[in-house]
């Protein structure tokens, strides 16, 4: 796993479960339509999994390495 994740929020956190919003609180997503860079890592990717009916992911490959 290299590179970059975009991630999105595209549904509200509210009524959600504890679980799900410390999920998106830890990646830095605490508004609708609010993008964030994060490095793709497995921890990342659970968090993602977590709440990934509340997200929008696209994957972004640097070509640097």
């Amino acid at each position: 796993m290299s590179g970059t994740l975009k991630v999105t929020l595209v549904k509200s956190m509210i009524g959600r479960p504890e679980k799900h919003r410390r999920g998106l609180r830890g990646m830095g997503l605490t508004k609708i339509n609010r993008t964030v860079e994060l490095k793709d890592t497995a921890s990342i990717r659970g968090m993602v999994n977590v709440v990934s009916h509340l997200v929008e992911v696209k994957e972004k490959i640097d070509e640097a390495e």
